[in-house]
C-alpha cells in the first residue's frame, strides 16, 4: 500500500493483467454497466429469477441462502499480515492458495457464455470512496450491485478505473484437496492485489460484505470510523446511527418515516460527518407486513427491486411467511425507493448513538443509557443473538458475541475501532444507548419478542430529547441506567425483572449472562484500559 502526503494509506488502481486480458479477449460476450431493465431481461432468460405479480425480480440463491463465514479467508502477504486480526473471523490463507485459484476462476469466467460487469462506488463521500469492479457469470450479481454500490454517472463510468475488483463464480465448486479450501465454497480478499474471489455460492451478500470488510480495513488506515450500523437524521438536523448485527433490527429502525434514511447498515465517521458506504439497502423480509414496516414492505411491488429466497404463491405474489427454503429471506432495492432517503447519502457528526441487541435470554432492559466507559465496553462486546437464517448452520437464535457489532467484516483488532469510536463520541458530545430488541418475560422459548411499537417509541424518545430530564434507576447486574418513564410505553416493561413471573429466575440467568460477558472480554482485557474493564458486569 502506497501512502499519502498526509501519511494515510491510499489504494493504487486494479491493474490485473489477467482480468484485463479476459474481459479484452470475450468480445461480445461481456456485458457493461446494463441498465436494470437489462439485467432483469438477462436474469429471465438465463434462468436465474423470474418476475413477480407487482414487477420485483425473485431470485432462488440455491443451496446457500447466507454467508458462509467459515470459508471466508484474507491472503497471509506482507502489506496486511501484521494489521490484520488474525482468527476464527479473519482466516489466513497463502498467497500461493489465491494463485491457484485465481487462475482458476479466470478460466472459468473465460468459458462461461455470458460475464457481466459493473463499476460503480463503495462509499458516497467523494474523499474516501473506493472504484469497485464487480464481475459474474450471473446477470443477477450485476443487478444486486447495482442496487447495493454507490452508482456512478456516465461521466463517471467513462474514467472508471477499479480499486478493487470482484471476480464471482457461483457455480465453480472448489476441490478441497486439489484446492487449498476448506469446502468447495471460498470467498478470499487479498488486499495486496485489491480482488475479492468468490466461488461455490449464489448468495449475493458475499459481494457486499466483502467490499464492507475491504473498507473496513482501509478506512480506519485512514483515521475514517467504519460502522456495521444504520444512520438517519431528524427534523431538526440531528444524525443518529444504530449499530446491530443482522437482525436486531437496524433497516427497520432507520427505515422512519419523520427521519430521512442515510443508509440501512453500513457507514463511515469522518472529521466531516457520517457517510453511506451504499446506494441501496439489503432488508430481511421474514414476516414482512404494510402493518408492520410499511416503508420496506413498499419496496418489494417496485420494477428493480430482488427478492432472494422468498417463496412466490400460484400468482406469483410474494409469501412472506413462509420459510420454506430459509428464514433469511431478503429483498435487494436502491436506496431512493425509500420517499425520506437522504440525496447525497452523507449527515453530520451523530448526536445519538444506538447499540441493538436481540438478547436471547431476557434480561436487559428494552432502553438504557451508557456511560461513555460502558459505550466502549458493550462495544468492544457486541452482545446480540444470531438469527435464524444469517449464517448457514443457524437454525435457532442462539447468544453470541460479535466485537464491535460486526466481527465477521471487521479486519482490524477490535480496540481500533473502539478507540476510534470512542474519540468521535467524545469530540461531538454523542449520547449512547443500549436498546434490547429480543425477549422480554423470560428467553427465548417462554418469553416474547418486544414489541417493535414500543421500540421505536423508546428511540424517538431518546433522540427526540425526551429523556433527558427524566429519572434513572441502575438496575444491579450490569450497571445499566434505565430510565423510569417513557411516554407512551407501559412502565413494567422497562426494568425487565419485572415482566419475569418469578424473578428469582430472572437473576439467575441474568448473573449466567453477566459471567458470559466477563468470560467473553478476557480476550481483550490485556488492551482495555481500567475504567472501560470496570465499566463491565457488576456481578
Amino acid at each position: 500500500m502506497d501512502m499519502d502526503a498526509e501519511g494515510y494509506v491510499r489504494v493504487l488502481p486494479n491493474l490485473d493483467a489477467d482480468v484485463d486480458k479476459l474481459l479484452r479477449t470475450k468480445s461480445g460476450q461481456v456485458h457493461w454497466n446494463l441498465t436494470p431493465a437489462e439485467l432483469y431481461e438477462h436474469t429471465i432468460k438465463n434462468g436465474e429469477g423470474v418476475m413477480t405479480d407487482s414487477g420485483a425480480l425473485r431470485v432462488l440463491t440455491g443451496q446457500y441462502t447466507g454467508r458462509s463465514p467459515k470459508d471466508k479467508f484474507f491472503v497471509e502477504e506482507s502489506s496486511s499480515k501484521n494489521l490484520i486480526w488474525w482468527g476464527s473471523v479473519n482466516q489466513p490463507i497463502s498467497e500461493a492458495v489465491f494463485d491457484h485459484l485465481h487462475d482458476k476462476v479466470i478460466d472459468h469466467l473465460d468459458h462461461q457464455p455470458h460475464l457481466y460487469v459493473l463499476d460503480a462506488f463503495g462509499g458516497t463521500d467523494p474523499r474516501y470512496r473506493l472504484p469497485v469492479r464487480v464481475i459474474s457469470e450471473v446477470a443477477y450479481h450485476a443487478l444486486f450491485s447495482w442496487n447495493m454500490f454507490v452508482r456512478a454517472t456516465p461521466e463517471e463510468l467513462a474514467i472508471h478505473q477499479p480499486e478493487f475488483t470482484v471476480l464471482a463464480a457461483p457455480s465453480l465448486i472448489a476441490k478441497p484437496d486439489e484446492d487449498g479450501t476448506r469446502t468447495g465454497t471460498f470467498i478470499i480478499a487479498n488486499l495486496a492485489k485489491r480482488m475479492i474471489l468468490i466461488g461455490g455460492t449464489m448468495y449475493s451478500g458475499e459481494v457486499k460484505k466483502g467490499i464492507f470488510s475491504v473498507l473496513n480495513y482501509l478506512l480506519p488506515l485512514q483515521g475514517v470510523m467504519a460502522m456495521h450500523c444504520s444512520a438517519n437524521i431528524g427534523p431538526k438536523g440531528d444524525t443518529a446511527v444504530f449499530f446491530g448485527l443482522s437482525g436486531t433490527g437496524k433497516t427497520t429502525l432507520s427505515a422512519d418515516p419523520s427521519r430521512t434514511l442515510i443508509g440501512d447498515d453500513e457507514h463511515g465517521w469522518s472529521n466531516d460527518g457520517v457517510f453511506n458506504f451504499e446506494g441501496g439497502c439489503y432488508a430481511k423480509t421474514i414476516n414482512l407486513s404494510a402493518e408492520g414496516e410499511p416503508l420496506i414492505y413498499a419496496t418489494t411491488k417496485m420494477f428493480g427491486t430482488i427478492l432472494e429466497n422468498v417463496p412466490l404463491r400460484e400468482d406469483r405474489s410474494p409469501d412472506f411467511d413462509d420459510t420454506r427454503y430459509t428464514q433469511n429471506t431478503r429483498c435487494s432495492y436502491p436506496i431512493h425507493f425509500i420517499p425520506n432517503a437522504s440525496e447525497t447519502g452523507r449527515g453530520g457528526h451523530p448526536k445519538n448513538v444506538i447499540f441493538l441487541t436481540a438478547d436471547a435470554f431476557g434480561v436487559l432492559p428494552p432502553i438504557s443509557k451508557l456511560t461513555p466507559e460502558q459505550a466502549m465496553y458493550h462495544f468492544i462486546s457486541g452482545y446480540t443473538a444470531k438469527v435464524a437464517g444469517t449464517e448457514r448452520g443457524v437454525t435457532e437464535p442462539e447468544a453470541t458475541f460479535s466485537a464491535c457489532f460486526g466481527a465477521p467484516f471487521m479486519p482490524l483488532h477490535p480496540t481500533v475501532y473502539a478507540k476510534l469510536l470512542a474519540k468521535k463520541i467524545k469530540d461531538h458530545g454523542a449520547n449512547v444507548w443500549l436498546i434490547n430488541t429480543g425477549w422480554t418475560g423470560g428467553p427465548y422459548g417462554v418469553g416474547e419478542r418486544m414489541k417493535l411499537k414500543y421500540t421505536r417509541r423508546m428511540i424517538n424518545a431518546a433522540l427526540n430529547g425526551e429523556l433527558d430530564d427524566v429519572e434513572y434507576t441502575e438496575e444491579p447486574f450490569f450497571g445499566l441506567y434505565i430510565p423510569e418513564y417513557v411516554p407512551d410505553v407501559p412502565h413494567e416493561i422497562l426494568n425487565p425483572r419485572n415482566t419475569w413471573p418469578d424473578a428469582g429466575a430472572y437473576d439467575a440467568k441474568a448473573a449466567d449472562l453477566a459471567q458470559r460477558f466477563k468470560t467473553n472480554f478476557q480476550k481483550f482485557s490485556d488492551q482495555a484500559s481500567p475504567e472501560i474493564l470496570s465499566a463491565g458486569p457488576k456481578v
